[in-house]
């Protein structure tokens, strides 16, 4: 029997494309372009963000 997962949100800040990179501008010695990767801050570089929590009464 397949079980079925729920899909995890996606994230609202980068759309589900968590780590970019970024071009300094500068080249290698071999030529090649030097580049930085960047991850983003909401989602930690996962691309999913954790559901809701669900708030639960405590006490009468």
């Amino acid at each position: 029997m397949p079980e079925n997962t729920r899909p995890r949100p996606i994230c609202a800040h980068c759309d589900g494309f968590p780590t970019v990179a970024v071009t300094t501008g500068q080249t290698t010695p071999d030529g090649h372009r030097q580049t930085i990767t960047a991850d983003c801050p909401a989602c930690h570089g996962t691309g999913h963000t954790a559901p809701a929590r669900a708030y639960t009464r405590v006490g009468a």
